[in-house]
């Protein structure tokens, strides 16, 4: 009997601490979108944050995007020319950007930079006390560091996600004209051919997700860090890992509510 006691707490404790974990996320979320829809609202912090993750994330998300187009679109013909369909090339590329790749590798880039600064920057300010210094002067931290983020999230990412779509179908039609011999006309033809409006909105609709998960994952961690330096960093690597998975796991979600037959 006490060994099955023992079974079962080894089993509930993990499975206590995830609920308390996701509970404890979910209202910290709810109270950070509740302050974009109540006044007052800090429009330069807001500003500050959406330059910070759109503007200075475009150099690293546009590389990310031209190259991936490159390397999808010589893969993809390495594969199609076995069965001579290397015509298909140009709609694999298109929608593959549009549909999956430009917001997930956007969004893992964003993470990787923004989401680390984000929770560096709070989680200094949490374990100096400037949170605390900020009730104190009657500001309210959700509405001033929190709010602005996650607005600036949302709107940042579709942003990078559309740059990301236009430079990763341009890499894979670089690619196609210069090496593969394609031809030009013909290759833009195929793309706009089989790219439909869908396939762009649901992109964007997943990058707005995405982009509300790094600024959200970003600032609780930082919020909650503790201990100083160390608490920091930990805080930091886990919000650039939390982050990274729960894109992962909503893109799947979000893809099987789109396009799921």
């Amino acid at each position: 009997m006490n060994l099955l006691l023992g079974a079962l707490a080894a089993f509930g404790r993990p499975v206590l601490i995830l609920c308390r974990g996701t509970g404890r996320l979910a209202l910290f979320a709810f109270e950070g979108l509740s302050h974009l829809v109540r006044p007052p609202f800090h429009v330069r912090r807001f500003a500050a944050a959406l330059i910070e993750m759109a503007y200075f994330s475009l150099p690293v998300v546009a590389l990310t995007a031209i190259f991936t187009g490159m390397v999808l679109a010589l893969q993809s013909y390495t594969g199609f020319s076995r069965f001579a369909a290397q015509s298909a090339v140009a709609s694999v590329v298109v929608l593959s950007m549009t549909r999956e790749l430009g917001p997930v590798l956007a969004g893992l880039m964003v993470a990787g930079r923004v989401g680390a600064a984000t929770a560096a920057e709070i989680g200094t300010m949490r374990v100096t006390d400037q949170i605390d210094a900020l009730s104190t002067l009657s500001t309210d931290p959700m509405k001033y560091l929190v709010a602005p983020r996650l607005l600036a999230g949302i709107i940042a990412l579709p942003l990078l996600v559309v740059v990301a779509d236009i430079l990763g179908v341009l890499g894979g039609f670089i690619v196609s004209t210069a090496s593969l011999g394609f031809n030009a006309v013909t290759y833009l033809h195929n793309t706009f051919n089989y790219l439909e409006t869908m396939d762009v909105v649901s992109g964007l609709v997943k990058a707005a997700v995405f982009g509300f998960l790094i600024a959200l994952m970003g600032c609780y961690n930082g919020n909650a860090s503790r201990g100083g330096a160390q608490g920091v960093g930990a805080a930091t690597t886990a919000a650039v890992v939390s982050a990274s998975i729960l894109i992962l796991a909503f893109d799947y979600v979000l893809t099987q509510l789109f396009f799921a037959r």
